[in-house]
This record gives C-alpha cells, structure tokens and sequence, in this order.
C-alpha cells in the first residue's frame, strides 16, 4: 500500500512539475470582419447622396508560439480598392504580445484605449450602420500606431498604459482634429510620444464602466534632419469617460469626451477645444419571438468641435437583428442639424466577424 501511495505521489508530483509548453501545441488562428452599407442623405440644400458600399473587409491572422507568447495582426481594405487616392489599404494591428497571468505586453503596431470601439469595433458590437459620428471626431476610431503596451487586471479592474507615435501637429493645425493627425504608422515621429492610460470596472453583471486621458505634444516643424524636439507643436489631451449595460433585455451606451488643443510658438493658430457624447438605449425584443436578438433603440448625440455653433445634434431611431450573435442586420434614421442646416439619414447595412 504504502509503495502505490509513493508512486501516486510520484505521478502527480511529475505532471506538477511538468512546463505547460510540454502540452501546448504551437498554431495559428484566422478571423475578421466586413459591412456592407446602403447610405442616403437628404441635405438641407435639396441635393442627395446615395452610395452603396462595401466600407470595411479585414483578415485577422494570429500565431501562438508559447501559452504565453503570440503574434497578433489585422489588415483592412476600405472601398473594396485602392486606386488614384480612393480606398486604404492599412496594417491597423501587427504586435507581438506576452500575457503570463494577471498582466502582459505588447509591442508593434497596436491601438490605444480610448472609449469602447477603438480596440474593439467589429460590427455586430455596435447598433447602428456607421459608427456614431463622436467616435470620428472626438474619438478617432480607429486609432492605431507604432507602439507599445503594458496591460493587467487586478480582481474586477483592469488597465492598460499605452505608449504610441506622435500625432502630426501641422495637419491638426490644418483640419483641427484628432483623426487627421493620426500617422497610422507611416513615417512616424516619436519626439514626445502619445501617453494613453485606462483602466475600466466590470464587477457587476452586465455593466462595465471606464475611462482614459492621452497626451502628446504633437510635433508642427518635422523635418528629415532634425535632431532635437521640434520648437513648434500643438498639446493634445484627450480626457473620456465610457459606460456600456448589457443585460436583463437592456441595451446601454454612454461615451463622452473632451479634446484641449494648444498650441506652442504657432502663428495664426488659437487654441481650441472639441468635445462630444452619445447615448444609446434600446431592448431586445428578440426573447419573445425566439428569432435571435432583436433590438429596436434610439441614439442622442452631440458633437463639437471649436465652437458652439459648430455642433452637430444628432438624432437616430434604429431596429437590428442578430440572427446569430456574429451577424448583424442594421436599419436606422436619423436627424443631424448643424446651426439652421438639417440633413435625413437613411442607413442600411449587415455586418459580420469571425
């Protein structure tokens, strides 16, 4: 009896002792998303826009040397083409990532977390056709770039601290936003880099509430040669607040952000702020009639970027179906008045992921 007992404590001793990598096989995974979309304007001038257009195919491909060492990649066509300056083609993820517990890092190019759909915005997560307008121009979504991250969670909080490229300051100056001054990789700068830090709650069922501030001194003077920190730059600081409720048939969304511009040894440029928020409310139908979810919802929204006057008020009324939870089925209307200016929306599209 008491050899048996020796050799059962020699067996288990053995698979204890054992590296996991002895039963982890190496492979590699594939996934994405795409959307189509059927878009049609009414603009206060009487003139229209109709367009049908395939905005978004991307490949995900992802490799698992180790448990705890992986390779993680996206790549996106916009416009079903690229040609003569119509459609992007664009490597919006491609980092190497250790995770060994309760923390992990990452290094290559990844996206900062910033609100709830620039880490994660394949289309069946969010209700409406397009992505609400704040993600645009409060929130760049999608937001990428040369980089690196640290990320963990401690009991129900997690964080992330996120160090990325430069933002361009000479074409925020320009167009006076965010979303033009992303590099997106290409021939970046790291002068100052963009500090981005987050952290979210998610310890009660079906709610999960976080925020984020990034900051950068956003080069204006670049030049090939240069040495030292550019004189010339425009400090970005992005503050934002998000909350997502899922649960009981509800469906909830609020975001709201606020983006302080300054600028540095700058002729003819004042400094500015642009700030925004939406909400979203809908409740899923779908349980009564066993057809999936089924979401009939409403969004308020406004954004403004420098001015008052310049605010966009938007209004949307939207029904989508989730046959299964990885396809979307999407209609929505909606009102958007800037000043005495009112354009009708008319949105329909199906989206999927993998």
């Amino acid at each position: 009896m008491k050899n048996k007992l020796s050799i059962i404590a020699c067996t288990v001793a053995c698979f204890t002792f054992l590296s996991a990598d002895e039963f982890f096989e190496a492979g590699s995974t594939i996934g994405g998303y795409g959307e189509l979309h059927w878009n049609q304007v009414d603009k206060t001038d009487n003139t229209k826009s109709n367009k049908l257009d395939f905005h978004r195919f991307i490949i995900y491909y992802g490799h698992n040397w180790t448990e705890e060492w992986s390779f993680k990649s996206e790549v996106e066509l916009e416009h079903n083409f690229v040609k003569d300056g119509n459609g992007e083609l664009e490597l919006e993820q491609a980092f190497v990532n250790y995770h060994a517990g309760k923390w992990g890092f990452q290094g290559g190019v990844i996206l900062p977390s910033v609100g709830l759909l620039n880490e994660y915005h394949e289309p069946p997560l969010f209700l409406s056709v397009e992505r609400p307008t704040y993600s645009k121009y409060i929130i760049p979504t999608t937001w990428f770039g040369n980089g690196f991250a640290f990320y963990g969670r401690f009991s129900d909080f997690s964080w992330r601290v996120t160090i990325l490229e430069d933002l361009n300051g000479a074409a925020i100056a320009e167009d006076g936003n965010i979303r033009a001054g992303r590099y997106k990789g290409y021939k970046s700068t790291a002068f100052n880099w963009a500090k981005n830090f987050s952290a979210s709650y998610s310890g009660i069922s079906g709610l999960k509430i976080g925020g984020s501030f990034t900051m950068n001194n956003a080069p204006v003077d670049v030049t090939e040669n240069i040495n030292n920190s550019p004189d010339t730059y425009i400090s970005v600081s992005l503050f934002e607040l998000n909350a997502k409720y899922s649960a009981n048939n509800i469906y909830s969304v609020f975001e709201f952000g606020n983006v302080d511009f300054k600028g540095s040894e700058i002729e003819d440029f004042d400094d500015f702020k642009s700030s925004g928020y939406y909400f979203d409310l809908g409740y899923d139908v779908g349980s009564f009639t066993d057809c999936g979810k089924l979401i009939p919802w409403f969004r308020t929204s406004s954004v403004s970027t420098d001015t008052k006057d310049d605010a966009k008020e938007i209004t949307r009324f939207g029904l989508t179906w989730w046959p299964i939870d990885n396809v979307a089925f999407k209609a929505d209307y909606g009102t958007v008045k800037k000043g005495l200016d009112e354009d009708k929306e008319i949105n329909i599209g199906i989206g999927y992921s993998f």
